[in-house]
């Protein structure tokens, strides 16, 4: 049973869904250069690795990986791969982020990278972190329901 992505979805983080317990999920925009968008459409990009972070008032996704695109012009700006690329939210979507990073074991994990009527746009989640025996229980509640699935089709 393949589950199909959608058409709109750039690249995801599912290694997210296993190493976080996921609380509350956001949407923003970020802020790119035009060669960034053009090596987005490329498919170019990589969010495994990136993670989000308040600097000066402001969400900053930090970590992901948008390589150069071949065909920009030279002196484009965007020489950095792994910069820091600025999420646009609401002020009070900020806040509350803002204070459940301040609660013990709280993060921001960006999940998603999606089109939305033609803007590139982050999905991100206020999660806590699993610990192994965690971890344990995922994978045995995952091989359940594969075993279950494997005899409902068989017979």
């Amino acid at each position: 049973m393949n589950k199909k992505r959608s058409p709109n979805v750039i690249c995801e983080s599912r290694k997210a869904r296993f190493n976080y317990e996921l609380l509350d999920f956001y949407e923003g925009g970020l802020v790119l250069e035009g060669s960034e968008v053009k090596s987005i459409r490329a498919g170019q990009v990589q969010i495994n690795e990136a993670y989000a972070s308040f600097s000066k008032g402001e969400l900053w996704l930090i970590g992901a990986h948008i390589a150069k695109y071949d065909h920009a012009a030279t002196g484009t700006g965007h020489d950095d791969e792994r910069r820091s690329r600025k999420i646009l939210l609401h002020e009070s979507e900020l806040k509350r982020l803002r204070e459940g990073g301040h609660q013990g074991g709280l993060t921001v994990v960006p999940l998603k990278l999606k089109w939305v009527r033609g803007k590139v746009k982050v999905e991100l989640a206020l999660a806590r972190g699993k610990k192994t025996f965690d971890k344990r229980a995922t994978i045995k509640e995952r091989e359940q329901k594969r075993s279950l699935q494997r005899i409902f089709k068989g017979g």
